[in-house]
This record gives C-alpha cells, structure tokens and sequence, in this order.
C-alpha cells in the first residue's frame, strides 16, 4: 500500500496535504481498500466553516456509507467537483485526483496533533 512520507494522516483515515493556511483532504488508500467501489461522494459544505471532527460529507460505496470527518478546523474553499461524475477517482487516485476537500484553516496549531506516516501504518497494522 502506498502511504506518501510528506502527508499527514488522521485515525479516521484521511490523509492531509498543508501549504501554508490551505489543506487538501482526502481518504488513504486503506480506507478506500476497506470500503470497496466507491459509488457516490456527497459535500454540500462548500463555503462553510466546521469545526474539527465535525462531518462534512459522506462516501458511498458498493456495501456501505460513511460520514467524512474534519480533520481540522476551518472553511471548505474548494470542493472536488470531478467526484461527482467520476467517484471512483477516489479508488483509482486516493492521493491525487481522488482529493476531497480544501479548506482555509483557521486553526494551524491543530497540524501538530495529525499522524505522520510511521504513526498512521502502525495505527492500521502495516
């Protein structure tokens, strides 16, 4: 499985990528592993500002949904329109064309509490 060195990763799977006040957001190649085809993504929290570990979207796949959660706080500036007609990006790319959110962070002192790399593969056993 491929876990990129320069990311940072949440117990709920998704991995970070910050520059500057601007995260992007997605869900790891072991969440995507672990839900199967992944048929459907749904965020309508464009432009608004939530709270870390407040939900943001849901991911539908093939045998379950589930709730997407903030892994810090912020506002959503850029929602991944691709994901509506191609959600299987998220399968395909995790960490590229798969991305789910950005959000302006409001908070970056929260970066701190994320996982690196090493902490997130023995988090999933790998």
């Amino acid at each position: 499985m491929n876990f990129p060195e320069n990311l940072k990763y949440t117990k709920d799977h998704e991995w970070i990528s910050v520059e500057g006040d601007i995260a992007t957001v997605g869900v790891t190649e072991f969440a995507q592993g672990e839900l199967g085809d992944i048929v459907f993504v749904e965020i309508e929290t464009e432009g608004e500002s939530l709270d870390k570990d407040e939900v943001f979207g849901t991911i539908e796949a093939v045998k379950t949904v589930s709730d997407l959660f903030m892994p810090l706080s912020g506002e959503i500036i850029e929602i991944n329109s691709g994901l509506e007609d191609a959600p299987e990006s998220v399968n395909e790319s995790p960490y590229e064309n798969g991305w789910m959110i950005k959000i302006k962070l409001s908070n970056t002192s929260e970066v701190d509490d994320l996982m690196d790399v090493s902490a997130y593969k023995d988090l999933i056993g790998q």
